[in-house]
């Protein structure tokens, strides 16, 4: 297979990786791609976001399958446009991509399926919102009702803070979905779709604060790990039966069938599962550490939900290790991340055993170094075969970073490796509230 990979950030190079390991695939090109994603396949000067642009590209290699990485191509057809010009493509149309850039459109389907979600109200005035605050109480949930590169939310215990977001999101012509707000631990799960069938990857948690303890403004994500051995058993099964299986089959219902990646933010609530949120496409930075324990391969596996073909594809075959990715972010992110920084140790952190570094906001300076271009430039990812073995080689290759005013948590996992995080009183969970709780935030 020839595979084109659409997107620059490091979900693409993670998924490039995991393609680079299946035998099935000879060839894979990437669009726009970034530093790092050059030095493993050839790149392509071609926004993501340019349905014609991207169509004629297709055209030209010949490729076989097209992945669309990120949500904005997505959201402007693009996927469209190459199933539309022939080509085999992962990844939903603009249509089922609703899913993720319209708040309310999902809440919609949530409630056509009777999937479990936090109580909503849909506000296009200051006035609805004001009286939904008032309805849910503290901790207030406002969401940005559209994409916002998962940084369009707030939890916060000030009402004001959160009435000024939604004021803001107003005043630049949106609307709002304002949340009760769910405690619990919160996982992420990705459900491979081809419309019909349903296959689901590994749990993950992921980090979006930008401090340590969750402390800081809410980032695109500073960090995830797999597996998560304190979920109950059978927590996948439940996900996939009680909530993929009737929004696949709710989107199927309205003509609009979802094929690609249904990324299911949840909370592990008192009440039990509940959905956060969706997005329709791999998650970052959780594919970072979900696909590095992949062994089954991932170019069939998305060839086959391309095709409406996962009805043939068995179990997944995983690796039994444990995988940790810290994101190394540039100066001043998330407000206004520095461009241009020398990024150097890349080569050192990955000649330790079981660390792997991918690239996300980089760019190919003038001299050939690497520098950032972006908030989040890199994921180291650690492999070990316990939790803290991984956490511990994922560190050892953060400190072989070297760039000025970079940025990284020093916690990420670290409450799992330490046994402190539990469940609310949900049948088959622990009855102790304690560690990290959903922030009903979006995932990137």
């Amino acid at each position: 297979m020839k595979i084109l990979v659409l997107g620059s950030g490091g979900r693409e190079h993670a998924i490039i990786r995991a393609l680079l390991r299946d035998p099935s695939v000879d060839e894979v090109h990437a669009a726009p791609g970034n530093a790092g994603i050059a030095r493993d396949v050839p790149v392509h000067p071609v926004q993501a976001t340019d349905p014609v642009s991207v169509t004629e590209l297709a055209g030209e290699l010949g490729v076989d399958l097209a992945v669309v990485g990120p949500e904005a191509p997505l959201a402007a057809g693009v996927s469209d446009a190459l199933r539309e010009a022939g080509f085999t493509v992962f990844g939903p149309s603009r249509a089922a991509a609703q899913l993720e850039a319209s708040k309310a459109f999902a809440k919609d389907i949530m409630a056509q399926a009777g999937v479990p979600t936090a109580r909503a109200h849909s506000c296009e005035t200051e006035e609805q919102a004001a009286a939904a605050l008032d309805e849910f109480g503290a901790p207030y949930v406002v969401k940005d009702d559209g994409l916002a590169a998962g940084k369009g939310v707030v939890v916060t215990g000030d009402r004001e803070a959160a009435l000024e977001h939604a004021r803001s999101c107003f005043a630049a012509g949106g609307t709002v979905v304002i949340e009760e707000y769910l405690d619990g631990p919160e996982v992420s799960l990705f459900v491979i779709s081809d419309g019909t069938n349903a296959v689901p990857l590994v749990p993950a948690q992921d980090f979006k604060r930008i401090g340590d303890d969750d402390s800081g403004p809410n980032t695109g994500g500073m960090g995830a790990y797999t597996p998560l051995d304190w979920l109950p058993e059978g927590f996948t099964e439940e996900v996939v039966e009680t909530v993929a299986r009737p929004v696949i089959a709710a989107m199927a219902d309205r003509g609009t069938p979802f094929a690609g990646v249904l990324y299911c933010g949840l909370a592990v609530t008192a009440r039990g599962i509940q959905v956060i949120e969706f997005n329709v496409r791999f998650g970052d930075p959780e594919t970072q550490a979900v696909l590095a324990r992949l062994r089954t391969p991932l170019g069939q596996l998305l060839m086959d939900a391309a095709t409406g073909c996962l009805a043939l594809v068995g179990a997944l075959d995983w690796s039994p290790q444990h995988a940790v990715d810290v994101v190394v972010a540039a100066a001043g992110y998330p407000d206004t991340p520095r461009k241009g920084d020398a990024v150097n140790g890349v080569q050192e952190a990955e000649s330790l055993e079981g660390v792997s570094v991918l690239h996300a906001g980089t760019s190919v300076s003038p001299d050939g170094g690497v520098v950032a271009s972006g908030g989040r430039v890199l994921a180291v990812v650690g492999m070990g075969d316990s939790l803290a073995e991984a956490r511990e080689r994922a560190y050892a290759g953060v400190d072989q970073i070297q760039m000025a005013g970079s940025q990284h948590r020093t916690d990420i996992a670290l409450k799992a490796e330490r046994g402190q995080i539990t469940l609310p009183a949900t049948a088959g969970a622990a009855t102790d509230a304690a560690g990290q709780t959903a922030e009903n935030e979006e995932a990137i």
